[in-house]
């Protein structure tokens, strides 16, 4: 059970995610300050530091949740399930109660248009790559655990989780150029390409 001072600190955390949502939005990423943040929610710098190593962290908070919500759901399928359903399954299911986990921060709205200004901002998006590399990793090892493989030794778990990875990167980028800001639109565009993906490895392309 969280203490009072746990829920102090979540609260406080959250305000300063929140806060900075806000400014990169309106603002943009560069533009504003980690003063300017603190200055909004009424903390210290040294309070904004004791949570975050600086914007670009405060920036992917929240985008670190989702991938945590959607590695626990990988987590939770059936042992049954073949890699490549398993991680579909989860992320489909995922999308029916990612809103909780965003809104338990920031307003969904506010998080969709950060999506935005981490696709269009190119220390953000390299800052994001780097942490999707590393999630890919945690991902794979995973699924050779499911499995029971050794992840160093056979090569398919980091294959499928690449292929998985950039299936997921794609649908971001496509999305975020969209017109359409809300879960229902990336949810929509997810399941298209990757109800393509088995069609689109194993199948011919080349019309008679």
């Amino acid at each position: 059970m969280e203490t009072l001072r746990e829920r102090k600190k979540q609260r406080t955390r959250d305000a300063l995610v929140r806060a900075a949502f806000e400014l990169f939005t309106t603002r943009g990423y560069e533009q504003t300050t980690v003063d300017e943040i603190t200055e909004t929610v009424e903390v210290s710098q040294r309070t904004f530091f004791r949570y975050f190593a600086g914007k670009e962290d405060a920036a992917l908070w929240v985008a670190h949740l989702t991938e945590e919500h959607f590695y626990q759901a990988v987590h939770a399928r059936p042992a049954q399930e073949p890699p490549l359903e398993a991680m579909r399954r989860a992320v489909l299911e995922g999308w029916d109660t990612i809103s909780e986990v965003i809104e338990s921060v920031v307003p969904l709205e506010l998080y969709l248009r950060m999506c935005r200004v981490i696709e269009s901002t190119p220390a953000l998006l390299a800052a994001h790559l780097r942490r999707s590399a590393d999630t890919e990793e945690r991902f794979a090892r995973l699924i050779a655990e499911r499995e029971g493989l050794d992840v160093d030794t056979d090569l398919r778990p980091r294959v499928a989780v690449a292929v998985f990875g950039g299936v997921m990167r794609m649908t971001e980028r496509r999305w975020s150029a969209r017109d359409e800001l809300n879960v229902e639109a990336i949810r929509e565009l997810t399941t298209a390409y990757l109800d393509q993906v088995g069609p689109a490895l194993a199948g011919s392309w080349r019309t008679p």
